[in-house]
């Protein structure tokens, strides 16, 4: 077991053994048990299998431990951004739909959800922001897999945020559904990230993708790690750091 300050790691061995391991010794049980909503968030940001999405093993191994700790309504959430496909599209492609159905767990569409209207007026980009009310009715768990990114340079949990973001607000006026993020990435995650963060985060870095989020040569070695904790920022600078990138030179991934 390694700790480094608000972010615990430990070695990958499988998803059976190492996911409630990790949770059990984050206490995340702590912060189950009087919980309403628990929304789990993984990147479906396409089609492609793990690594470049979280895998749906993973993400089982989380509903058997969230089962156990709480009786809260428990949802799997995702917003997909693919050009194509649909969010229900990408579930049933992922094997998504046969888990929840193994499961008895609800799949939700962000893309589809009944929105709040927020305002941060400090924001340059985004001073409104339109984003899922579910997402603060729930305590949210987001479950990415660590990546680098083309334009983010890392898309960690705080880049997993942008499942939220509505199509009809945030396609830019392009095929992608989140398109309006790109031109200007890290100060539209931060700005983002100024409405709304996950309360807690579990990321695979078992593999790791050392060059591109939607594809391209995985870590090798693999990075045969999770890593979990409640600070997000903190959470995305120890993922940066498996990369072995510069993590003061990535923006989004540090407080407004």
């Amino acid at each position: 077991m390694e700790k480094t300050e608000k972010v615990m790691e430990i070695e990958f061995v499988s998803y059976a053994e190492s996911v409630p391991g990790i949770l059990e010794k984050i206490l995340v049980d702590e912060h189950l048990k009087d919980q309403e909503t628990i929304l789990l968030k993984p990147n479906l940001v396409n089609a492609s299998p793990f690594p470049v999405t979280t895998p749906p093993q993973l993400v089982g191994e989380v509903v058997k431990y969230v089962r156990k700790h709480s009786s809260a309504r428990l949802i799997i959430a995702e917003g997909c951004g693919d050009s194509v496909m649909d969010t229900w599209e990408v579930f049933a492609s992922l094997g998504y739909n046969d888990l929840a159905k193994k499961m008895g767990v609800e799949l939700f569409d962000l893309n589809a959800a009944p929105l709040v209207r927020l305002e941060n007026k400090e924001n340059d980009i985004f001073p409104e922001m339109f984003l899922p009310e579910i997402a603060f009715e729930s305590f949210v768990i987001s479950l990415p897999v660590l990546k680098a990114h083309s334009l983010a340079v890392i898309t960690g949990t705080l880049k997993n945020m942008m499942g939220f973001a509505p199509p009809e607000h945030y396609s830019g006026g392009g095929a992608w559904k989140k398109a309006a993020f790109h031109a200007r990435m890290q100060q539209s995650v931060r700005e983002l990230n100024s409405y709304l963060i996950p309360d807690f985060t579990l990321m695979d870095a078992s593999v790791g993708l050392s060059q591109y989020h939607l594809g391209g040569p995985a870590c090798d070695p693999p990075v045969k790690r999770l890593l979990a904790g409640y600070d997000p920022f903190e959470l995305d600078q120890a993922g940066a750091r498996l990369l072995g990138l510069d993590a003061g030179r990535i923006d989004h991934i540090f407080p407004m």
